[in-house]
């Protein structure tokens, strides 16, 4: 059984104001700009996607495409 907690009316203390430096909900959901495009692939490439993304529980567009930007970013340095 939880013991409860009793609350008294103490003062708290010497307390300071500490300035907010969390980013915005808008900042955290600011997404990346995309562009469509038509690209064809393999049926091998698209079933290792696919099976790959099934197995990890999200998209395999979403992973075809972190697989291009690690390859753009990595060859831009």
């Amino acid at each position: 059984m939880k013991s409860r907690i009793t609350y008294t009316d103490e003062p708290l203390g010497n307390l300071k104001v500490v300035q907010d430096f969390l980013p915005s909900p808008e900042q955290l959901a600011l997404k990346e700009e995309k562009v469509k495009v038509t690209i064809s692939l393999s049926k091998a490439s698209l079933r290792f996607f696919k099976n790959q993304a099934e197995k990890h529980h999200t998209a395999y567009q979403r992973m075809i495409r972190n697989l291009l930007d690690a390859y753009a970013l990595q060859h831009t340095k």
